[in-house]
This record gives structure tokens, sequence and C-alpha cells, in this order.
């Protein structure tokens, strides 16, 4: 075993059941979700472009962090925290029904991914084609411009 990976990959479960589970609904818990999401994307995506050796380990945390953390995320929108978060429309609390789907599906396609864990480069590839899908259309929806 790779005690590297293994740590790593502890590292981050413990840092995404941290963020989950401090989180109370103001910007920056959305914004540690958010990271935690976005870190692990990075990790498959150095994986993907071949600037990280592909590692089996690094791979389950990461898709683990993101299948736990989208399944979280809609909680911190909860009604009367519309205000505050210059990141956040409106259309999340107008459309929640739609948001928590858009959740759940990226939850649901990371755990997918994790069930026939990528065995290559190519195949942590396609896998972030798929997340970054689900990704891109909810910020598309949902987030307002910087």
């Amino acid at each position: 075993m790779n005690w590297k990976a293994a740590a790593a990959a502890v590292a981050m479960a413990g840092m995404a059941f941290g963020s989950v589970t401090a989180a109370d609904g103001t910007h920056e818990s959305r914004n540690a979700l958010m990271k935690q999401i976005g870190g692990s994307a990075g990790a498959l995506a150095a994986i993907a472009k071949g600037t990280k050796p592909y590692d089996a380990e690094a791979v389950k945390a990461a898709l683990t962090t993101i299948a736990t953390t989208a399944k979280a995320f809609p909680d911190q929108f909860k009604p009367g925290t519309e205000t505050g978060d210059e990141a956040a429309s409106p259309k999340i609390w107008e459309n929640m029904d739609d948001f928590k789907a858009r959740a759940a599906k990226l939850s649901t396609d990371a755990e997918t991914a994790l069930a026939q864990l990528p065995a290559d480069p190519a195949a942590v590839g396609a896998t972030m084609n798929t997340l970054g899908a689900n990704c891109a259309g909810c910020h598309k929806a949902y987030r307002l411009g910087k």
C-alpha cells in the first residue's frame, strides 16, 4: 500500500467530514464546501492531465469527498439565508427542488464513478467530463458572476 496516498485519502476524508459537519449555511461554510469539491476536482484533473501519476487511493478519496460534500451542500441554503452571499443567485431558493436534484446528480455520478473506479488517467478524464458538466450546469443556473 502506498502510505502517502493512504494518508492523503484519510486527510481529505477528514477535511470533507469536518467541513460538512461544521457547515452552518453562511457564505463561508458554503464556500468551504465548494473548496472541498474544487480541491478534489483539481486532484482528479491533475491525474487526468498527467501532471500527477495515477493513484487509485487519491482517486477514491477525491470521488468520496465530492459525493459526500455534494449531498450536504443543499442543506446550506435554508430559508432565511438568501442574503449576504454575493455568489448565490436568488434562483436557488426559488427553484430549490431543481437545485437539490442537481446536487444529488453530482453526488450520484461521483458514487457511480467510485463504484466503477477509473483505472487510468483517461478514465479519470472521462469521469471529470461527467462531473464537470454537473458543476458547470449548476453554476450557470445558480451562481452569480464575479
